[in-house]
C-alpha cells in the first residue's frame, strides 16, 4: 500500500492558541464495587502521543472515559485544554468535545451510512444535512488516510484497515486538539497495523496534535517512539542512530490501579523493574 497522501500543511484555526499542557489528570481515583484507578497522575503536552500500557483491566480505556468527560472520577481534577471538566455540565462538555477526536476500538461506525455519513456525522449534527463546505471537508479528511475514493461506499464493502482508517478520518475531520486511540490496531495483520500507526505518527510530526493512545502490541508503540514522518518523502522514516530527533512519543504502564512508569522508551527499556521487565519479554 503506498504511503498516506500528505494533508494540506496548515495548523487547525485554533492550534495558536493552544495551551502547552491540553491533558492534566491530578490525583485520580475511580472504582466500580472495587478499585481501578487510585491517585493516577499525568500530563499530555501538545504534540506529545502518550501511550498506555497494561493488563487487561488495568483501567487504559477508561482513562480515555474520562478524557472525554463521559464518566466523571470518584476524587481528583481533570482539565483538558485549559478546562475542568470534573464538575462541567454536559452541555458545557458538549461544546469542549468538538476539539477531542476519538478513535474507538473496532472503528465503530454506522452500518447504515455512507462513509461520507460517517466521517461527517459530528458535523451533520450542527448543520442537519452536508453541505458543500462539509463534502469537501470529508474528502480532505479521507484524502488524509488515502480513503478519498470511497467516500460513497458503505462499511460493510470496506476492509478492516479500511473502516479503521475512516475511523481515523472522522476523528480528525473537526481538526481537533486532542486525539484518543482505543486499540487502533487491534486484531489486524502487521501490515494494516503498520499503516494505521503511520497515520497516527503523521497526526503527531504535521499537526502536533496531542495523543493519548492505548495499545496491547509493545510493537506499535515501540514504533513510534523510534520513527518520525518524513514530510519529502511522505513517509514514515526511522529516527538515525545517535540523532536528537525528538518523536514525543512517552510510555505510561498501568498496575494495580496506578502509574508504575511514566518515561520515553530509552527509559523504559532501562528499567529494572522485574515486572516492567517481564511485560516487555
Amino acid at each position: 500500500m503506498a504511503s498516506p497522501a500528505a494533508p494540506v500543511e496548515k495548523p487547525s484555526p485554533s492550534a495558536t492558541n493552544q495551551p502547552s499542557t491540553l491533558l492534566n489528570f491530578e490525583k485520580v481515583s475511580i472504582g466500580f464495587e472495587q478499585p481501578v484507578l487510585q491517585e493516577v497522575s499525568f500530563k499530555l503536552a501538545r504534540g506529545e502521543t502518550k501511550v498506555l500500557l497494561g493488563e487487561a483491566g488495568t483501567g487504559k480505556t477508561l482513562i480515555l472515559k474520562l478524557a472525554l468527560g463521559l464518566i466523571k472520577p470518584d476524587s481528583g481534577r481533570i482539565t483538558v485544554l485549559g478546562e475542568e471538566i470534573t464538575a462541567m455540565r454536559e452541555r458545557d462538555l458538549f461544546s469542549l468535545r468538538r476539539q477531542i477526536g476519538m478513535v474507538f476500538q473496532e472503528s465503530a461506525l454506522f452500518d447504515s451510512l455512507t462513509v461520507e455519513e460517517n466521517v461527517a456525522y459530528r458535523l451533520i449534527e450542527e448543520t442537519g444535512d452536508i453541505t458543500d463546505e462539509i463534502h469537501q471537508r470529508v474528502l480532505e479528511a479521507l484524502d488524509f488516510v488515502e480513503l478519498k475514493e470511497t467516500y460513497s461506499l458503505f462499511p460493510s464493502e470496506l476492509s478492516g484497515g479500511m473502516r479503521r482508517r475512516v475511523a481515523i478520518a472522522r476523528a480528525i475531520i473537526t481538526q481537533p486538539q486532542v486525539l484518543l486511540y482505543d486499540s487502533p490496531t487491534g486484531g489486524l495483520d502487521p501490515v494494516t497495523s503498520n499503516t494505521i500507526i503511520e497515520l497516527v505518527v503523521k497526526q503527531r510530526d504535521v499537526y502536533e496534535t496531542g495523543s493519548l493512545l492505548v495499545t496491547h502490541r509493545l510493537q506499535d508503540a515501540f514504533t513510534m517512539a523510534s520513527h518520525y514522518f518524513d514530510r519529502k518523502l511522505n513517509k514514515m522514516a526511522p529516527v538515525e542512530p545517535g540523532s536528537s530527533r525528538n518523536v514525543h512519543t512517552t510510555f505510561v504502564i498501568l498496575r494495580d490501579h496506578k502509574i508504575i512508569f511514566e518515561g520515553t522508551a530509552p527509559e523504559l527499556l532501562r528499567s529494572h523493574d522485574q515486572y516492567i521487565r517481564e511485560y516487555l519479554s
